[in-house]
């Protein structure tokens, strides 16, 4: 039997996603070259959650742009052999952009592996930074987020959900396992 327990309630999320606003403001004081771009699909929502916050604190109207990684990933042809691709939207150059990827959950590194091999095809930024809700630990490549949501210790098997209300109706962070 499989139960889920929920970690964060939207009001956590908020809370986070603020902290995390700033965080990037007080890195990136004056912005330059400062871009967001969200790894799909619950990168997006939250990049786009950022930006508002970011905007909301008086800071600088960043550029967003949404990314897919579907043929980038080395599990692909594991996933299915035709993966459903869907658009990125990288409405600016890259080339000597501060880069800040956002993603829901961190947890082996490949994802975001497969999104910097996609970035680089689009341009040279001078800088990847990353951005997660969520790190669960667990990785298989050296790869660390600059901007943490929330750390959770999970075992390899549990399974963490992302709900956010653009796509479940509602915003919330569970943990499931057997």
């Amino acid at each position: 039997m499989t139960t889920e327990q929920v970690i964060l309630k939207g009001n956590d999320i908020d809370r986070i996603l603020t902290r995390m606003a700033r965080e990037i403001l007080e890195k990136h004081r004056r912005a330059e070259n400062l871009v967001l771009i969200g790894i799909r699909t619950g990168g997006v929502f939250l990049a786009d959650r950022i930006k508002a916050k970011i905007l909301a604190a008086e800071g600088p109207d960043i550029p967003r742009g949404d990314l897919d990684i579907n043929l980038y990933r080395d599990d692909w042809t594991r996933i299915g052999h035709q993966p459903i691709v869907q658009k990125t939207e990288l409405p600016f150059s890259l080339d000597g952009k501060q880069v800040v990827l956002v993603d829901d959950v961190l947890f082996t590194g490949r994802t975001v592996r497969a999104a910097m091999d996609a970035l680089i095809d689009f341009g040279r930024p001078d800088r990847i930074e990353l951005a997660v809700l969520v790190d669960r630990g667990h990785r298989e490549l050296p790869i660390q987020a600059n901007y943490v949501g929330k750390q959770i210790k999970t075992i390899r098997d549990t399974m963490v959900n992302v709900y956010l209300k653009e796509k479940a109706g509602r915003d919330e962070v569970a943990v499931s396992g057997e």
